[in-house]
């Protein structure tokens, strides 16, 4: 359940919109911050602060992959596998990262650091083959890096 804070935000937020249903999608947002992961009781009681069916919610859910339906690990990490990284080399950065973390596509290391997702378009096709770690961009990215870039974020 939201936290009554969490919970003022999005009727806060919604007042900054025309019509308080444009407030979904950043009322989501925040709701995944407060819980990790957006669970069904979570979306109904969101459908409820906006007055609409919870298949709405669900449905929107579902659509995006920066939404999760279940628990993630700590750090997300999205491949992008459209034309250009895939041109590029992403199925070697894929096949390193399943290695390394020891996971397939869609799957969460079981220390619950890191889940693995294969995104079709991550709109940097300039830097491709890349990564987006969280909420960073990395690329062009070699298989090479992969080791490194983890590094990084294990120090967290």
């Amino acid at each position: 359940m939201l936290s009554e804070k969490t919970k003022c935000a999005i009727l806060e937020l919604q007042k900054e919109y025309p019509e308080k249903r444009s407030a979904l999608i950043p009322a989501l947002h925040l709701a995944q911050d407060e819980v990790g992961y957006l669970p069904l009781d979570v979306q109904e009681e969101i459908a409820t602060l906006f007055d609409i069916d919870a298949t709405e919610v669900h449905g929107i859910v579902t659509f995006y992959d920066m939404f999760f339906t279940h628990r993630v690990g700590k750090h997300i990490i999205h491949v992008c596998k459209n034309v250009s990284c895939m041109l590029n080399g992403c199925d070697r950065l894929i096949e390193k990262l399943e290695k390394t973390l020891g996971i397939e596509d869609g799957m969460t290391t079981p220390d619950g650091k890191f889940t693995l997702i294969t995104t079709e378009c991550l709109a940097a096709c300039d830097k491709a083959p890349m990564i987006l770690l969280d909420e960073h961009v990395i690329g062009p990215v070699s298989d090479s890096d992969i080791e490194k870039i983890l590094k990084g974020v294990e120090h967290d």
